[in-house]
């Protein structure tokens, strides 16, 4: 067993990366530090002072690891890497985890290629970007205007190996692999290629403008079209640069937080070349009471963790923390200098003012939708709880279904909501086991006794664990507000039966039904309440049902296309899976292993002698019984 305490006097003074798990083994915490040793100890200690949020990852930490490192910033990568691949739930996340499109420029290749990428390679290529919207169409102009090659050849070593591809026949490349291209007339077109991502657009309109007056003035009319549809296209793409810098400057990121409680938005704007080119908003989950610095140097880990271009300034609205080491940890990345900055005043500030007012708008917008979600969800269980007057609070509401065909594969399943939203860590699957035939009574009566018998032996148990001081959550020990039967009385006395049998108090609800078999009204304590039809409870319960009779037929329709998956191989002895499909495998036909003589199966790969004759004597026994028959 793992002891937290005992475990923490081994810790070493070392920097590193530490790693929490809860008592089901997931990763629910990744920090670096700089003493191991000292930032572990932190969290065990003086537990009054933590924020509510560090509280509560504490009360849930079953062990920890910890990976030595050389360095601090070798922990910042080893941190970044960990928290992209896991997502710990007690991190500060984007909750998109967004990746935006770039274009990548082979430049250290003699015959470059202009691509789409998500991802930097350490490579000398160049990268443009990012652009939120996608770029196929940019790319498929450049490729069309500039005629560069997209195959994947290792050019020159490979020119004249093989045919040219379709592109050369028709007219989209000039036949680079065939040496019909010399490299220094092809790097010229790359540096045009380079101009235009760089922002400088002049060179190609005037070209495609010269194209199409051209290919007009020739009666050329459909290549006329072509050529204008280019020339649109160039002029959306130049109409994304927003804003012009009067200073000179190549590349800026510019970032900017509104938080407001739990809830917290992070603006970027891209700017490129001294133009805005675009910006995004980032929605970040689980900032709780972290303070801005925190979040900023979180969300710079993450962002810059997985977009392949790193900007020469990084403005932000906030001072980050850890600003030197994040700094040098991003410079490395770029392989040139990177600096953070936090402007107070001048052109630079009026940019970071201007992402902080954009922020705030979404985050204003986002709060008012989760209003929105909140009136529909928590709304409309506070209406169940007034309409049933019912005193305790509602939190959690369990449905139940029951799914057979002709009393095939008789299934149950439990379905979970918990302020009106749907749980879905805690939906139940049920195999009937004691129920022949389709009785829907008396298999709901064997799910919810399988279900409250399992969850007060669990109770009991994390009792026993709770007193040796081991804190665990059950997967039935958690019991409903309320349950609602999709069903009148009948399913309504099933379920009450189960609970008094079992001594259990929960409030039961049944779902009446009207002669089309829609919702009218809700029975409870022997009273049908009427429902509006147009409110939240109804647009609820009507979600509840469609939930539960899902999952129990999604299940159903799984048992039974398993049972259906059978061949008649099976049921001979010593002829498993593996057997079968090496039979097969070997054979062209199920005919063929019927006419097969001993000797012939014998020398299929993983038969023997026994489990050959074992199906020989199988297909003369079921043909001696068929001409008997007959």
């Amino acid at each position: 067993m793992f002891n937290i305490e005992e475990e923490l006097k081994k810790l070493p003074g070392k920097p590193g990366v530490y790693i929490m798990h809860n008592e089901v083994d997931e990763i629910i915490y990744v920090g670096k530090a700089i003493s191991l040793k000292n930032r572990v100890r932190q969290y065990f200690q003086s537990i009054h002072r933590h924020s509510p949020k560090i509280k509560r990852m504490v009360e849930n930490i079953d062990h920890f690891e910890y990976i030595i490192t050389d360095s601090e910033l070798e922990a910042l990568v080893l941190e970044c890497n960990l928290i992209k691949e896991h997502r710990p739930k007690y991190n500060t996340m984007m909750k998109d985890d967004k990746s935006y499109p770039y274009i990548k420029v082979t430049v250290e290749e003699e015959f470059p290629r202009v691509m789409f990428t998500r991802r930097r390679g350490k490579d000398k290529a160049k990268y443009f970007g990012p652009y939120p919207a996608h770029i196929s169409e940019t790319l498929e102009l450049i490729h069309k205007i500039y005629k560069i090659r997209t195959c994947r050849r290792n050019l020159p070593k490979d020119i004249g190996k093989e045919r040219p591809c379709l592109n050369y026949q028709i007219g989209r490349c000039d036949g680079v692999c065939q040496g019909y291209v010399e490299s220094a007339e092809y790097k010229k077109r790359i540096d045009e290629v380079i101009k235009f991502l760089n922002g400088d657009y002049e060179p190609i309109l005037k070209m495609i403008t010269d194209k199409m007056m051209e290919a007009s003035e020739k009666l050329e009319f459909e290549e006329a079209a072509n050529y204008r549809d280019m020339l649109t296209h160039v002029k959306r793409f130049s109409d994304r640069q927003k804003i012009n810098s009067n200073d000179n400057v190549d590349d800026r990121d510019v970032l900017a937080l509104a938080k407001a409680g739990k809830e917290a938005v992070m603006q970027v704007f891209f700017i490129r070349a001294g133009r805005l080119i675009g910006r995004e908003h980032f929605s970040l989950d689980n900032v709780g009471d972290d303070e801005k610095g925190a979040v900023y140097t979180d969300f710079i880990k993450q962002y810059y963790t997985g977009t392949p271009f790193i900007p020469k300034d990084i403005m932000l609205a906030d001072e980050p923390e850890e600003k030197a080491l994040l700094a040098e940890w991003l410079a490395a990345k770029r392989g040139n200098k990177v600096n953070i900055l936090v402007p107070k005043r001048g052109e630079k500030a009026g940019l970071t003012e201007l992402a902080y007012k954009n922020a705030a708008m979404v985050l204003n917008q986002d709060s008012e939708r989760n209003k929105r979600e909140q009136a529909r969800t928590l709304g409309a269980v506070k209406e169940l709880k007034e309409l049933l007057g019912i005193k305790n609070d509602i939190k959690r509401i369990e449905s139940y279904d029951i799914s057979n065909t002709s009393g095939f594969e008789n299934v149950g399943s439990m379905v979970v909501f918990e302020d009106g939203k749907p749980k879905k860590n805690d939906y139940r699957k049920f195999r009937i086991k004691g129920v022949v035939g389709p009785n829907d009574y008396a298999s709901m009566e064997e799910v919810l006794t399988r279900r409250f018998e399992h969850g007060l032996k669990e109770k009991e148990e994390l009792k026993i664990l709770e007193k040796a001081g081991m804190i665990k959550e059950g997967k039935f020990a958690h019991f409903p507000d309320i349950i609602l039967m999709d069903g009148g009385r009948g399913q309504i006395n099933i379920c009450l039966k189960v609970l008094e049998k079992l001594g259990i108090d929960i409030a039961v609800a049944g779902l009446v039904k009207d002669d089309k078999h829609r919702t009218r009204g809700i029975y409870y304590n022997n009273v049908e309440q009427p429902i509006d039809t147009h409110g939240e409870l109804f647009k609820l319960i009507t979600r509840i049902q469609d939930e539960t009779h899902r999952f129990a037929i999604e299940y159903h329709k799984l048992l039974r296309g398993k049972n259906q998956v059978h061949s008649v191989l099976d049921d001979i002895k010593g002829i498993g899976k593996v057997r079968r499909k090496a039979l097969m495998k070997y054979f062209a036909s199920l005919e063929d292993i019927k006419k097969a003589t001993e000797e012939e199966l014998r020398v299929v790969e993983g038969m023997n002698e026994g489990a050959a004759r074992a199906v020989w004597e199988f297909f003369r026994e079921k043909n001696s019984l068929a001409s008997k028959l007959d």
